[in-house]
């Protein structure tokens, strides 16, 4: 089963699927019976295509349902020269991780295996876990970053993970790569929790298609619920709206806010204590302004 996923780091929501068969072992295959014009006979005939084939076509059906999607996050067995090549024309970054294989990459003028790679690439001083990382050039000519990270499993070992998208920092194309991790999650899921495996049994393709789409939208609302029950961030940006807000706070007067607030307190109180308060609050303001005063003195001398 052949799927895709969106996920922004929070969330995951599978947004399409194919059911890949071979031409000898297809189920259920295509018959005189079924309508060409039909969904089933379409799936049919993309169910004989091969995964590198069908996944440029699944990125365009959500990209073109309005899908946003700035990056399409693969692992070694999808990472191939001809299929980064079309995800990259429909306008996609891709970052992936990649294997020793008999993929080039082009440096100075020469051919090198990613082993090869690894000792051109120059060292990452300072970053937990990332070793190197180096520019070069794929055969097919796109530019891309590779960056090799320390095998957690097996320290001795380095693991490789290619980005198109160049202007990324080391940090970055880690972290991105990261949230790959939510579809195997989703999958462990799907499997043990929702019962993809169990829940039915038949040979129509048919039904496979039906019950694969139904626990799919099983998991779409109880994502979607979690999101809305967990998320502490809130919706149509006002979070990050907020966060720029108290950035550009200036700090004399988030203290003048402050003080405020605490004069606001110290008013509940007993009249002693309130006229003691008032008196310490404004030696305590005056103090303050002459600091601040003093402060912007020197930076405007400065």
């Amino acid at each position: 089963m052949l799927t895709l996923g969106w996920s922004d780091g929070f969330t995951f929501m599978p947004i399409d699927f194919t059911l890949l068969s071979s031409k000898n072992s297809q189920i259920n295959g295509i018959s005189a019976n079924i309508d060409k014009r039909s969904s089933g006979y379409k799936r049919r005939i993309e169910a004989l295509e091969s995964a590198p084939t069908v996944i440029p076509g699944m990125i365009e059906r959500a990209l073109t349902a309005g899908v946003p999607a700035n990056y399409v996050l693969m692992d070694t067995w999808f990472t191939q020269q001809p299929l980064i090549q079309s995800i990259v024309k429909i306008g996609v970054e891709v970052i992936g991780m990649v294997k020793n294989t008999k993929q080039r990459y082009l440096v100075n003028g020469r051919r090198l295996s990613l082993k090869e790679l690894y000792f051109y690439a120059i060292p990452v001083q300072g970053k937990k876990g990332i070793l190197r990382s180096i520019h070069t050039t794929m055969a097919n000519g796109i530019q891309v970053k590779v960056v090799f990270v320390q095998n957690r499993n097996k320290k001795s070992e380095w693991l490789a993970i290619l980005s198109t998208d160049c202007t990324l920092s080391e940090q970055e194309i880690v972290r991105i790569y990261g949230m790959r991790w939510d579809i195997e999650v989703f999958f462990k899921t799907i499997k043990s929790l929702l019962r993809l495996q169990r829940e039915f049994q038949g040979v129509s393709y048919d039904l496979l298609i039906s019950h694969t789409t139904i626990v799919f939208s099983r998991y779409i609302i109880l994502s979607w619920q979690n999101r809305c029950n967990t998320d502490q961030r809130t919706l149509g940006g006002l979070f990050y709206e907020l966060c720029d807000e108290l950035n550009e706070l200036d700090w004399a007067v988030a203290l003048q806010q402050l003080i405020e607030l605490l004069e606001d307190t110290l008013k509940q109180k007993s009249s002693k204590t309130n006229q003691k308060s008032t008196s310490a609050m404004d030696r305590l303001s005056s103090q303050l302004h002459q600091g601040l005063f003093v402060d912007l003195t020197l930076r405007s001398l400065s």
